[in-house]
């Protein structure tokens, strides 16, 4: 298993939204994902979603361990963007993540699963933005 930083922040951000016993997905939103908000090639690695779930996605089978219990999963697919010292953090409204050498994305977004999937069914696609 993986393991990720959740600082106390984050955490509290959870707990606030009452997601702590929800499973989240933390994935890399480069376009091409079934949950994926973000559009583009060019986005690969610099953007990241955290997605809502009521039960987990057998698409993220990668448990991601933490501290805080959190029931964080990803995908291998994910994890190549994931390097040492993954972390995600909350603050001035935003939330960050990153590694040990890197800030990969001060605005990682959180969604529900089921809105995401349920806009898709209706052709309402991602930002639709390209490189």
């Amino acid at each position: 298993m993986t393991t990720i930083k959740l600082s106390e922040a984050f955490v509290d951000l959870l707990q606030r939204k009452q997601l702590t016993n929800k499973n989240l997905v933390l994935l890399t939103d480069d376009g091409g994902g079934k949950y994926s908000l973000h559009g583009g090639a060019c986005t690969i690695g610099t953007k990241f979603t955290i997605i809502v779930l009521d039960q987990p996605d057998a698409d993220y089978p990668v448990q991601l361990t933490n501290t805080a219990g959190i029931q964080l999963w990803t995908s291998a697919y994910d994890l190549m963007f994931l390097t040492a010292g993954i972390t995600l953090d909350y603050g001035q409204g935003r939330i960050s993540i990153k590694d040990d050498a890197h800030i990969l994305d001060q605005g990682v977004q959180i969604a529900d699963g089921k809105a995401v999937l349920a806009a898709f069914e209706q052709g309402v696609a991602a930002d639709g933005k390209s490189c």
